[in-house]
């Protein structure tokens, strides 16, 4: 069925160099070789080295990065994220954006055992709250981070997560610091996407400017419309991402990433002064189960008056509460301390794409960034794609002739949900996560951007 589906998509190929037999040897081989300089993602659980401490929890997550023209990587520490939940129904959609955060690095802190006089940076991604640097400042003190260590936030909107980890890596590869953190979070129960308003004449008068304040829904069905990218399409890429989370939340899978956080949530949903329950917020619920292509096709259009109304609920992202927290240092600290590298990050490429249809951003942005990095699509053991529509999912596969197998192969956004300033991180742990567990190999992760953007990282598990 998607093979068919895809096959009447109106996209060809784009040109991406292909290996005659799976990796380009050489260069696959070099990426692979650890150098004390590597900025790393590393790992405190289990056999983690003889100083480092023993938790709970049986797995952190991990991370690197670095340009190949410097040849020094950053390597992610830890990687966790909490469990995601929809937003307004979900165990979080009581709890404040801000404490939405300061669970996150409380947690994040504690688990990852460095002491937090040696973290010299924190950088956090996330989207609508109103006032996020004061936010993230006092979540940041009130979670046992010392005054001495700054902090600050970026908003890139979807890929504002991975703009974080981008940012301290690359201060950590130019010597500015040893250790940091990079999360992101996302609390949309709190802070609704708002509305752009734009009051000077030229950005009025100027269509691709007037474009990127579009809903995003709207620019999903513009999408569809101009590749003619059709509802069954659409429907048969959402029901691949729900059936593929259903079975990794069945299996265990999501549980070494998901870090279990308390909360509370109102005993009374319609009155904000009832009593507060308590709750353990531990697994993602925005899956839904033995969903049926014929559930698929007789879901509601999501956008009406959009385009011809291809995107529903089920094969678009869901609107979620989550967050997600990676500790980066480089590989020869990493060592001093006792912990085991997960991963390294080899690069980061973003793109700019016509706003109208900005789904299109991962198409552009990982020939980039596999260009810059020497390498084939074919290299690529496992990519983790947003998928913040159907019609984006579907375009970005085909256009770029990625083998679907290799992609988001635990279900992705459609059925885990996109909470915006998180998923640029959260991806890292998931992927990070399965190429664990099949021995290791190149992650790419990507996302197209609101307003007409794209990113996607290189990392080495």
């Amino acid at each position: 069925m998607l093979g068919r589906c895809v096959r009447r998509m109106k996209v060809s190929p784009v040109g991406l160099q292909q290996g005659a037999r799976g990796h380009s040897t050489t260069r696959y081989s070099e990426l692979l070789n650890a150098d004390p300089d590597d900025v790393v993602i590393t790992c405190i659980f289990g056999n983690a080295g003889a100083n480092a401490p023993t938790l709970a929890f049986d797995h952190a997550l991990a991370v690197a990065f670095a340009a190949p023209s410097f040849r020094l990587f950053s390597c992610p520490q830890y990687a966790r994220r909490t469990a995601l939940t929809r937003a307004k129904k979900g165990l979080w959609k009581d709890t404040s954006s801000d404490a939405l955060i300061y669970k996150t690095l409380h947690a994040g802190l504690k688990e990852s055992g460095v002491a937090p006089e040696l973290v010299q940076d924190i950088v956090v991604g996330t989207c609508h709250p109103s006032s996020p640097c004061y936010e993230v400042r006092a979540a940041a003190l009130a979670a046992g981070f010392p005054t001495s260590t700054p902090s600050s936030t970026v908003n890139r909107l979807c890929g504002s997560g991975l703009m974080a980890l981008r940012h301290v890596s690359d201060s950590i590869r130019v010597g500015d610091i040893d250790i940091g953190v990079a999360a992101g979070y996302e609390s949309m129960s709190s802070h609704p996407r708002p509305t752009p308003l734009f009051y000077e004449p030229a950005i009025q008068a100027t269509q691709s400017a007037v474009d990127c304040a579009k809903p995003m829904g709207w620019t999903s069905e513009m999408l569809a419309l101009e590749y003619d990218i059709s509802r069954a399409t659409q429907d048969t890429y959402g029901l691949l991402s729900h059936r593929r989370a259903s079975a990794a939340q069945s299996s265990g899978k999501f549980d070494a990433e998901i870090m279990p956080l308390r909360t509370t949530v109102l005993s009374d949903p319609q009155d904000s002064k009832s009593d507060r329950l308590d709750v353990v917020v531990c697994k993602d619920d925005g899956i839904r189960h033995g969903l049926t292509l014929e559930q698929m096709a007789a879901a509601r259009s999501a956008f009406k008056g959009s385009g011809d109304e291809r995107s529903t609920g089920p094969n678009s992202s869901q609107v979620t509460d989550g967050a997600a927290m990676v500790l980066l240092m480089r590989r020869r600290r990493a060592e001093e301390l006792g912990l085991e590298v997960l991963a390294k990050h080899v690069g980061t490429s973003v793109v700019g794409v016509t706003p109208r249809v900005m789904g299109v951003g991962p198409v552009e942005a990982i020939p980039t960034l596999l260009r810059h990095a020497g390498l084939t699509k074919d290299d690529i053991d496992l990519y983790e794609i947003n998928e913040a529509f159907g019609s984006m999912y579907a375009y970005c596969v085909e256009k770029l002739g990625l083998d679907i197998d290799k992609v988001n192969v635990n279900g992705g956004a459609i059925a885990l949900g996109h909470p915006l300033g998180a998923t640029g991180v959260r991806q890292v742990a998931t992927g990070v996560a399965e190429l664990r567990r099949r021995g290791g190999g190149l992650l790419c992760t990507s996302m197209c951007i609101g307003s007409g953007m794209g990113a996607a990282a290189l990392f080495v598990v």
